[in-house]
């Protein structure tokens, strides 16, 4: 809102990273203060709504600036913010007695260095095809980061991530399917945004020319049918195991990239696949706490959520670079948008990711039942 350098820019989004991370504390106090019947199905919603929050907020921003300009959206996102703020101070309950509070600092900067690293190595095709033993370099400096944070972690008392509890099959398969998961997620949805305002006369055969408010709305069958799933998700969870949950959800997922590739001439089915997106992505949010937890004490429970929002967020920003690397490749030269074909090359590479989301998610079910069927 106030007329303020980049660099505070920067650090406006360093704050609303910080943000990001409550969610995994709400579901930390769900555990501890609500009956566990109530608490797995608290949990799942908060999950849910973290991410379908997306299909209101951003119409509505992009509303805000058409008519009053970029800062009445961020005196939205300001209101919005503060109301949440003074909700949280008046109903949070007291943390549980015994709990430390004190903060791994060390591990988190270690970790934010790496996945900096990790992030700017996604996004930066040129760099990897002018300069590649600077890329490598780099590479190389991020893994070493990561083994830092490790090791940094085991020995901590009151470590970031309880690496450990990480390294439980359940807890590290769940993982993976959430970073695999979520590239291939995010990569539909910048996919179909993109798409959808691509100006209809470029020459290119396709696109929609819609303005950023209107290409907004295509969010809300995202929204709508995500919480759908996601008010279902429970119901399902007492016939159903988590793993197969995320499994059928990954299904979903991987169905919505196929109605992409094969039929985006209409806006209406741009809407149809990202309302199949929504309800996959509903779906398996609302599953991933129960596949965690489960194995998870309740001490950890913000850890082990917090370790696994961190994986999700990589794999949605790695799932857009990816995206934006595949439509680049697909660009020619002296053009500005990239051929029709290239979008159906990421629609082929976001099914293979989930297809590798719904083969983890069956290891994991596999696994579950011979535990619990020896």
């Amino acid at each position: 809102m106030l007329p303020l350098p980049f660099a505070w820019l920067l650090a406006g989004r360093a704050a609303q990273g910080v943000g990001l991370g409550l969610t995994a504390l709400m579901m930390g106090v769900a555990r501890d203060h609500l009956p566990e019947e109530r608490s797995a199905a608290v949990i799942a919603l908060i999950s849910v709504v973290s991410i379908i929050g997306a299909g209101v907020g951003y119409p509505l921003a992009a509303l805000l600036a058409e008519l009053g300009g970029v800062r009445a959206a961020y005196g939205l996102g300001l209101v919005v913010t503060a109301a949440a703020l003074l909700t949280a101070w008046r109903s949070m309950p007291e943390a549980p007695e015994g709990r430390s509070a004190h903060v791994d600092v060390a591990g988190a900067v270690v970790l934010a260095a790496a996945l900096l690293l990790v992030l700017f190595l996604a996004g930066e095709r040129n760099l990897w095809s002018r300069h590649l033993a600077v890329a490598a370099g780099l590479a190389v400096v991020a893994v070493v980061l990561l083994c830092v944070w490790a090791v940094i972690e085991l020995r901590s008392t009151t470590p970031l991530v309880d690496v450990r509890a990480v390294r439980h099959p359940a807890v590290a398969g769940a993982n993976l399917a959430m970073f695999v998961g979520g590239i291939g997620m995010y990569l539909l949805l910048t996919l179909i945004t993109r798409y959808a305002q691509t100006p209809h006369g470029a020459g290119y055969g396709y696109g929609f020319g819609l303005t950023t408010f209107v290409a907004g709305l295509v969010l809300i069958p995202f929204s709508v049918l995500g919480f759908v799933a996601g008010k279902l998700t429970p119901r399902v969870r007492t016939r159903i195991a988590d793993p197969l949950v995320l499994a059928g959800s990954a299904v979903v997922v991987g169905g919505g990239f196929a109605l992409f590739a094969a039929a985006r001439s209409d806006l209406a089915e741009l809407f149809a696949a990202m309302g199949v997106l929504g309800f996959g992505v509903g779906g398996f949010s609302a599953a991933m706490p129960g596949v965690i937890l489960a194995v998870t004490p309740k001490s950890e429970t913000s850890s082990a959520m917090s370790f696994n929002y961190v994986v999700r967020s990589v794999g949605y920003s790695l799932g857009s670079a990816i995206g934006g690397l595949i439509l680049a490749a697909g660009t020619g030269p002296g053009h500005l948008f990239p051929d029709d074909s290239a979008y159906t090359t990421a629609a082929l590479v976001g099914i293979g990711a989930m297809a590798i989301t719904t083969l983890t998610s069956l290891a994991l079910a596999r696994r579950r039942s011979s535990e619990t069927n020896p």
